[in-house]
This record gives C-alpha cells, structure tokens and sequence, in this order.
C-alpha cells in the first residue's frame, strides 16, 4: 500500500508539467474557433463591400444618339427638398452636354456649347446644370426648361481657355482652371447665386489665383463638406488646397502636394475627408493625408510611380486609370481602370499598397473615359469612346440579349480630349 501510494505522488510530480500543457491546449483549443470567428467578424464590413463591388452587374445601357461621341464627364444630380430629381449629366466630345433619366437611361435633354469643346458638367442642387467650354465661358442650363439656351452664362477674362471646373457643396462659389498663356493660368471664381433667366448679361468673375500654378490646371475639385476648401490639380505636378475664405492668395494657401508628374484627377478621401489624392496622365497615383500638415507625421501616404505596374490583373492588362471614389461605409478609397477593349478594373487602396478587387466585363467595347460612384445605391456609371453609357448595379440582370456592336469613333475629336499613353511625351516636375 504504501509503495503504491509513493508511485501516485511520483506520477503526479512527474507529470504534473505534462497534465498543464494538456490542460492548456485544451482550453486553447476551446476558445480558438471564438478567436477566429472574431477576427473574420472584424474583417467582414470591408470584405463585404468589395465582393459587392466585384458583383457589379449591367442593369442599364443607353441607346446611342444620332452622333456617337465619346462621353467624357459624368455628374448625378442633387435634388432639392422636397424634389425627386434623378438625372444624369454627361459631356461629350461633340461639344454637346446631354440629360438622361437615370432609371431608364434615355436622354431628356441635349443642349450644345458649339463651337467650344466642353471641360465638364456639375450639378447644383435643384434643376441648375453647369458646364465649362474651351471658349472662357461657363454656362447654367435649366434641366426643367426646354429651351436650348443657357439660363445664366459666367465669362471669363480675356484668352481665357479653361480646362477644367467644379462647383461647391453649398453652391455658393463656382471656380474654373484655365490653360497657360504665357507665363500665367488661372483659377478663376464666380458667385453662382442668383441665375437669372436672361442670359444676355453675362456674370464677371469674383477674382483670381495666379501665382500658385505655372501650367494649364487640368482639375479642380470642391470639397465634398466644406465649401471653403478646394483643391486643384495642374500639368506642373502640383496640387494645391485653398481657403478661399482667406482674404487673398498667399494665405489662402493651405498645401502644395507634388506628384513629379501631370496631373489627370483629384479628389478627397478619408475620414471627414481630410485626405487628397491624385491620378497622373502616366498613370501614377499619390495620397496625402492633410490631417498631418501641423504635424511630424508622413504627409504622403501612397505613392505609386505606375498603377499599372502595381496591380496584377488575371488575363486584363490594366491599361490606364479613369478616376476614383471614396466609400464611407468601408472608409475605403477605390480607384478605377481599364484596358482598351472596355473592361473596367476595381482598385482598393491602402496604405501597404494597391490591390485589384475585381474586373467588370461585357460592358464596353472601347476605352473607358469617365465614371461617377453613386453612395445612394452603390452604383456605378461609366462612359466610354463606344458613346455607350453604363449603369452597373450589384447582382443586376441586363434585360436586353442584344449583342452590342463597337461604335468607337473617329479620333479626330481628340484636339483637348485625354488620350491615355504608356508614356507622357514630355514629363515636368
């Protein structure tokens, strides 16, 4: 008996080490499938959103006009109170500016800036529809009037040529980016308040900024919340941001951002968009984070010399970039692209580098040339050189079996209009 006794002490000594490793696996091996859930859990909003985005389907496709154009710019309108308006504004490369019904895609409206090509279109809030024309003259065209003159036109000054423009989110202030004559470009600010319904008396501009770009401004972007901050992006690689409530130019200032290359687009992201991006005419993107200038924090973010080198797409080369969009729910920004036979490349940034979402084919049958991201239904509207444009929904069915014919065009439309190169012919910085 006592022998016995002392041989269960020694066990129990002995593998008393080996009993606690047990016991701690299986309390590791309990509680591991709990772990796991928790982190899959965490990932799953962002994870979520962009399987969505992969998902994006066909639902409408417009019936090209009696003159195919390339569709060069798209806006969505911003209804009113107590207004249900839900058009779609599109520019297009045979100077006209045209209205479509977003449910069904036709177009409503067509209006023409002939003879000057368009830089845009941008919607106010309510029935005001802007656009910019190489000819220094900003027009306002009322989307509820038939009439196929402007409500209000903005001049500009003399040799005035602009380039690019956008309104502010209070649509208060509307600001235009000329191209360099001689050593000077412009941004140029009108008061948008008050159109009139003559527009015999043209609007002169507010003033100018002229000493913080020397080469044509390609873009200019509002922000999306705060009416005082504007950004704009110029061929010198510069991006700047201003307080246009400051009283003048040098110290509405706020940064200058440079990509070493020609900017092609720009716009605001992050939380409470406190970040800014730019897309270049080479193909190179770059991300900065304003909420660091007062800071010793990196203000760049990401910068990428050539996208294209970057992401890896399965059997669709990507090609080039169109634009982007920041999503709030996933507080994400995505970029989009493209090959030249229209297939549309989804692009998740970070600040470890850039990573291909998904690919959206059978739309287009030509390059892609502009897109607008719809927050309200997570849609996506593209146009193209096939003058069709798209609305992409998750999961949709496209009703029509029609094979669609490519309808790209001549390129003789190309005097302004962007052509998306593998090189920059002449590269400044």
């Amino acid at each position: 008996v006592i022998a016995g006794f002392l041989y269960a002490i020694l066990i129990l000594v002995v593998f008393h080490p080996v009993v606690d490793l047990i016991d701690n696996f299986n309390l590791t091996y309990k509680y591991a499938p709990l772990i796991i859930i928790k982190t899959a859990f965490e990932m799953t909003a962002v994870e979520k959103i962009e399987e969505q985005l992969a998902s994006l389907r066909i639902a409408k496709r417009s019936t090209p006009g009696e003159e195919p154009a390339y569709l060069l710019d798209i806006d969505l309108s911003k209804p009113a109170p107590c207004e249900n308006s839900d058009l779609v504004a599109v520019s297009c490369s045979n100077e006209s500016v045209r209205v479509y019904s977003r449910e069904t895609l036709r177009c409503q409206r067509e209006y023409s800036s002939r003879p000057a090509a368009l830089r845009g279109v941008r919607f106010a809030r309510g029935s005001a529809l802007f656009s910019a024309g190489s000819d220094g003259v900003l027009r306002c065209w009322d989307v509820r009037s038939a009439t196929q003159k402007p409500v209000q036109v903005f001049s500009g000054y003399p040799a005035n040529v602009f380039l690019s423009f956008d309104i502010g989110c209070s649509d208060l202030i509307v600001c235009a980016g000329t191209e360099k004559v001689e050593q000077d470009a412009f941004l140029v600010f009108w008061d948008a308040r008050g159109v009139t319904d003559c527009a015999s008396s043209a609007k002169e501009p507010l003033g100018v900024y002229s000493e913080s770009h020397n080469d044509d401004i390609t873009k200019v972007c509002f922000h999306p919340v705060e009416p005082n901050l504007v950004a704009s992006g110029s061929t010198d690689g510069l991006v700047n941001v201003f307080d246009i409530n400051k009283d003048n130019e040098d110290d509405a200032l706020v940064s200058t951002c440079n990509s070493d290359s020609s900017v092609s687009f720009i716009g605001w992201s992050g939380k409470d968009y406190k970040q800014v991006y730019c897309l270049t005419h080479d193909e190179g993107f770059c991300w900065w984070d304003m909420a660091q200038l007062d800071t010793e924090e990196p203000l760049t973010l990401l910068r990428a010399l050539d996208v294209r080198d970057s992401v890896c797409a399965e059997n669709h080369s990507l090609s080039y970039l169109v634009g982007g969009f920041y999503h709030e729910k996933a507080e994400k920004l995505f970029l989009i692209g493209g090959t030249s036979t229209g297939n549309i490349h989804l692009i998740s940034c970070g600040t470890d580098g850039l990573s291909l979402v998904g690919t959206l084919c059978g739309g287009h049958s030509a390059t892609v040339r502009s897109c607008c991201w719809n927050p309200a239904d997570e849609s996506l509207l593209t146009g193209g050189e096939d003058a069709q444009l798209l609305l992409w929904k998750p999961g949709a069915v496209e009703r029509s079996l029609t094979k669609k014919a490519s309808l790209k065009i001549a390129s003789s439309v190309q005097k302004r209009v962007r052509v998306h190169n593998s090189t920059l012919k002449s590269r400044k910085k």
